[in-house]
């Protein structure tokens, strides 16, 4: 069995949530959400953006230019009305899952 897709797979939702809950507290640039993520899960470049992208598309975070001084303007994400309420079903389908795969790993 290839746990390579899998570990892939599972990561990118881990991921996502992450993304979310970020946000949810602060607007945020990518490169920002990168390195607050990769303080705790080893992570790429390349897994973050597409995200930040998928939830901008589907409503989820709305973005805005801010001047930067270290360089050009960087893009901000912000969360919206849905993508708090989307944002709660994650954590709460997060919880169920990681309920019971506890219970499971103590057999």
């Amino acid at each position: 069995m290839d746990t390579t897709l899998i570990n892939s797979q599972f990561k990118k939702g881990v991921v996502e949530l992450c993304v979310l809950a970020l946000v949810s507290r602060k607007d945020c640039y990518g490169y920002e959400l990168i390195e607050e993520i990769s303080k705790t899960i080893e992570i790429s470049e390349g897994a973050v953006y597409p995200i930040l992208r998928r939830l901008t598309k589907d409503g989820m975070f709305k973005t805005y230019l801010q001047e930067s001084s270290s360089g050009p303007p960087r893009k901000y994400y912000k969360m919206t009305k849905p993508g708090n309420a989307y944002l709660e079903g994650m954590i709460k389908s997060w919880r169920t899952l990681n309920s019971g795969v506890d219970r499971l790993l103590k057999i």
